[in-house]
Formats: structure tokens, C-alpha cells, sequence
């Protein structure tokens, strides 16, 4: 069985890009893009208090007319969180995230945030992982048919 935990070890990158819900959307923009990311966690010393996504931005800043150097992060953020833990499977991840339609999700342990998870990390895991397990079924479809060859 596969956990977050596992994907978020195996992650290229255990970067997790945050911004502060006092900061301008602009400036919060700025990071992410410097980082090349579609969203970040927003932290108010050090604890987690929403996110930060690009639909966000266009749904609350651009969508709503707003100026992006005068709203703040926790004008626009999404408090209200989904949230799971390292020892959640990676497939109860995917299935949790496609029926919210959430692109990112945050890992917790004990009120720690230990990474976030992108759609994207999730799809690349299950794909490599049916690759393995396709791999062994060859294999083992390979075995069988020179086995009995020789019997």
C-alpha cells in the first residue's frame, strides 16, 4: 500500500512554496511564479491557515475586478481546507482530490505541515506504479512461457 508519505519522500522536490495572509496578492503571485507553482500554503507563524491557488487569483482578484497590489492573501485564500496525512493512501488522495476537483492538498501530522501535494505528483505516482506492476506481469508471463518450453 502506498502512502503520502512514501510519494512526498520520492518527490523531487520537498520545497513547499508559502506566502502570509498579510501579503499583497501581488507580491504572493511573485512567489509563486519565482517558484514556478500553482498554488502555496498560507502560513501565520508557521501554522497553516488556507491556500493560495491560481483559481483563486482568477476567480477572486481578476474575476471580481480587484487590485491585486491592495487585496491581501487572506482576502482571497481558501480557509476552508481539505487536508490529509502521510499514512493516507495515495489512491484515497486521488480519489478525494478528483471528486473536490482540489489540484493541491496539504499533508498534516500533529498540526505540522510536512508538504503538499499536487494533482500532478499524485498522477505521475499511480502511472509509474502501474508501469512496476505491468513490468512484473510480463515478467512473470515470460517466466511461465519458458517454464513450460521446457517441460
Amino acid at each position: 500500500m502506498q502512502t503520502l508519505g512514501m510519494l512526498l519522500k520520492q518527490k523531487n522536490s520537498s520545497i513547499i512554496t508559502s506566502v502570509e495572509p498579510t501579503m499583497a496578492v501581488s507580491r504572493a503571485v511573485q512567489t509563486m511564479n519565482d517558484a514556478n507553482v500553482g498554488a502555496a500554503v498560507v502560513l501565520e507563524q508557521q501554522r497553516l491557515v488556507g491556500i493560495l491557488t491560481e483559481r483563486d487569483i482568477m476567480v477572486r482578484v481578476v474575476g471580481e475586478g480587484r487590485d491585486p497590489h491592495r487585496t491581501t492573501v487572506s482576502e482571497v485564500m481558501t480557509s476552508s481546507l481539505y487536508t490529509a496525512t502521510p499514512t493516507t493512501l495515495v489512491r484515497e488522495a486521488m480519489k478525494a482530490m478528483s471528486e473536490r476537483r482540489y489540484r493541491h492538498l496539504p499533508v498534516i501530522e500533529n498540526s505540522i505541515l510536512c508538504g503538499l501535494i499536487s494533482m500532478g505528483d499524485v498522477t505521475h505516482w499511480i502511472i509509474r506504479e502501474q508501469a512496476e506492476q505491468f513490468d512484473r506481469a510480463i515478467g512473470a508471463v515470460k517466466q511461465m512461457g519458458y517454464s513450460n518450453r521446457r517441460g
